[in-house]
Formats: C-alpha cells, structure tokens, sequence
C-alpha cells in the first residue's frame, strides 16, 4: 500500500501492532456502503468514468456478498478492513479498482465508516430501550395500587407503589433515550471528502456523498472531521449513563430476591443454581447486568484518555477507539434485553412487600400532615408529636397504625379519631396525589401518559 516511501518491509511485530482487521472488520458494512456513494459521486462528478464506476459498484456488490457469506480471508499485512475490502475488489475488477481511493484518504473513509457504525448503535440502543420501557409500564399498570416501602438510605421512609416504583425507572430511560437521540443529531455530519486532513483539490460534491449516507451535510473543517470522535464518547456517555440506571434496577432485583427481602421470586429463566448449594437461586443475570456497566464505564473512561493528549489531526492512536465502542455496544444490547426479560417475568409477592411497608413506622409523616392540615399544627411542632409517637409505638412492641385513640391523645389531645384512618400504608399512598405522586391515581394517569409517549406500544 505505502512501499512507494519504504525500501524494507515492517518488522514482525510492527504488522501485528499495526494491523486492526481482528477489531474493525466490524465495519465492513459501512465500508462498502461509503465505498459505492463514494464511487457515484466520483462519476456524477466526472472524475471517474462510468464504465469504472459501474464495474466498481458491481466489484463491491461482490465483496459484501463474500463478507456476508463468512469468507473474509483475513491478512495483517492488509491492516485493516478498508485495505481488505480495496484487496479484494482489485482481485475481482483488476487496476481499475485503484480508481476508488481518488479524492479520499483512509484518514476520512475510517473517520466515516465509523459514524455510520455508531449511529447504527444508537438505533439499536434506543430499540433496546423502547422494548425495556415497554416492559416498565406493563408492570407499573399491574401493579398501581400494589403497596411496598419507599427507602431512603436503605432505611423505610414512607409507602409508596410498586408502579410509581418503576416508573422512577422509565423517567430515566427517558433521559437516556434523549442523550443517544441528542448525540445522534449532533453525529451526523459526513466527513468523506476531507482526505487526509486539508481536503482535496478534485471537484467533489460531498453534499451527495453525505445525502446519499443519510448525514445532514458534510463537515465543515476538514482537519476537525478526520480527528473527530466526539461522536464516540458521546455515545459512551450514554451508555455508560443507561447502564448505571440499570444496575441500579439490577441491585434493586437483586436485594428484592433475598430471603430477608422476599419481596420477588426469580423465575428459572432468569437465575442459576449453585454447584454444591442446592437450595440456592441466585439472581446472575442482574448480577450480570450490575457488572456490564462496570465495564461501560471504563470503555468511556478509556475512550476519554485516549483522546485527551492528541494534537490534530490524525493519530494511530485512533486506531484503539473502536474496542471500547464495539465492548460497549454489546454489553448494552445484552444488558437491555436482559432487563426487559427480567421485568416482564419477576412474580412479585405483595404480602411481603406490604408487610415491610408496614414496619419502620412509615406513615409518621402521614400523622404530622394530619396535625399541620386538621389541627393547625406548625409542621416542626407536629414533626415532634409523631416522632413521640413512634417512640410509644417502639416501646409498645406496636406498629404505628396500632395504637389507640387514647395513646395518641395521651401524646397530644389535639390528635381526634379521624386522624387513625391515616396510619394505614394503603391511606397513605392513596392521599399521595400531589403531581408525580405515588397515589394509585397517579400511577395510573402517569402510566397513561407514558403509553402515549412512548415509541412502543406497552
């Protein structure tokens, strides 16, 4: 390819160090994609005759169908799937296959294939999240009204709603959703026709290189388009963000399905056994999905230390951005699709989540509200009088809701009968009806309004 310049071949180890093919032969969709719009426009433009572009066009028809087929023969000395692909189509069509590097350099055409790539990976993520979203609304309908704690500090605060519970969830998938969908907008700008890194002096329309790829337009700096891989990260950062909120989901499940917890059965589709423990279920496949993100964070973090110290334009460097994205994408796909399997199938037990509910004297603030709404009480004054409540009930052995009349009165006389039918979790979601509230009204209307916004039917 460059033995024009050198009178010796690289070293042993310098091919393999500098040979992608193992990594980027993911691209070669794209590749050849870029490679034929690249071609039409040369002819469109009459730089390259019709006849070449024709062969060429049909030259690369041939290598994707060899690709698709599985007989990419991979060669180091070719480096990557951009020469594979330019190797392959010169055996097929002869000389005039050099014809199609006219006016581009690997520097754009790399630069190019991976948008295409990337943006490619967005569509898929953000499928995953519909499918994932889908499944949370499902649940949160089932189960508007069924009671379990709301925990702050891992401690129970107040009742909530298993649906208000996951639709916390779907809020976040929202915003990731608008991340990949924000970076994919901000991506798409075509960079073929930069060449190397100054642009070229042929008389390309790279207006219909980019139109006939689905870009917007082309780049506007051609120094900024080849070293660009802000696309990248952007992408990494939304992963990496979506991956987080899972694992946060995945601990939760995972916390649920302990035995102190009981709060959900696992289903045999989405747990393992022990190999010498034949009592145990353990919950892999959210343990699973917790570790992925571990990793997707990393492949952010290395993407960002690779870029850092690199002055324009083009670098090798470059060549270590894909593993990251390629380790990323993967993990994603599998971590939304396992989420969404798990969603759909979890049985739940609400005897237990209701029963824990119950405990810790959640509906303290339900009586403070009461003293603030019915008897006029500052809040901080009624904040004190429930506290002593609990305290009566803790030293009763009692639950809140199950002290009398009398015991609350002996606290504050102000405290009337009415204020009893406030003590009970399911009283509490209920009067929860402020927006975004847990109350089963809420869930159900909010439910609603995610169905209608959603990009899949729930």
């Amino acid at each position: 390819m460059w033995g024009g310049r050198f009178a010796g071949g690289p070293a042993a180890v310098m091919r393999e160090i500098n040979a992608s093919i193992a990594i980027d032969k993911r691209l070669w969709r794209e590749d050849i994609a870029a490679s034929r719009a690249h071609a039409a426009m040369l002819a469109a433009q009459g730089i390259l005759s019709s006849e070449d572009a024709a062969a060429i066009d049909s030259g690369l028809e041939q290598v994707a169908a060899e690709i698709a087929d599985g007989k990419l023969v991979e060669d180091p000395a070719l480096e990557d799937i951009h020469m594979h692909v330019e190797h392959r189509l010169g055996e097929l069509i002869g000389p005039v296959a050099g014809r199609l590097h006219t006016a581009r350099s690997r520097n754009d055409q790399v630069a190019t294939d991976f948008k295409l790539w990337v943006r490619g990976a967005i569509d898929e993520a953000l499928l995953g999240i519909d499918a994932l979203e889908a499944a949370l609304i499902a649940r949160a309908d089932e189960h508007a009204a069924t009671v379990m704690p709301g925990f702050t500090h891992l401690q129970s605060g107040q009742p909530v709603t298993l649906g208000h519970h996951f639709l916390a969830y779907r809020e976040m998938l929202v915003r990731d959703r608008s991340r990949f969908a924000d970076s994919r907008t901000r991506m798409n700008e075509s960079p073929l026709g930069s060449a190397a890194l100054a642009g070229t002096g042929f008389a390309l329309d790279r207006v219909a290189t980019a139109t006939a790829l689905g870009f917007d337009r082309p780049t506007a700096n051609s120094l900024d388009a080849v070293s660009d891989r802000d696309f990248a990260v952007d992408y990494l950062h939304a992963a990496a963000l979506t991956a987080v909120h899972l694992s946060r989901l995945a601990e939760e499940i995972i916390l649920w399905a302990s035995q102190p917890f009981g709060f959900v059965r696992l289903p045999d589709a989405w747990s393992t056994g022990s190999s010498i423990m034949p009592n145990k279920r353990n919950p892999d496949a959210a343990e699973l999905v917790r570790g992925h993100s571990a990793r997707i964070i990393g492949d952010l973090v290395a993407m960002l230390v690779l870029l850092k110290g690199l002055p324009l334009a083009y670098a090798k460097d470059l060549q270590d951005d894909k593993p990251p994205v390629f380790d990323a994408h993967d993990l994603l796909a599998l971590s939304l699709a396992a989420m969404a399997g798990m969603v759909a199938d979890l049985e739940f037990v609400p005897s237990k989540m209701r029963a824990a509910a119950a405990a810790g004297h959640a509906t303290a603030t339900d009586l403070a509200d009461w003293l603030v709404r019915e008897a006029d009480v500052p809040f901080r004054e009624a904040h004190h009088i429930a506290g002593r409540a609990v305290a009566e009930a803790e030293a009763a052995g009692s639950t809140l809701d199950g002290l009398t009349l009398a015991d609350l009165r002996a606290i504050d006389p102000r405290i009337r009968a009415d204020a009893l039918a406030c003590l009970t979790v399911e009283s509490s979601v209920a009067s929860r009806t402020s927006a975004g509230g847990t109350s089963p009204v809420r869930v159900k209307e909010a439910v609603a309004a995610a169905r209608a916004a959603s990009r899949s039917p729930a």
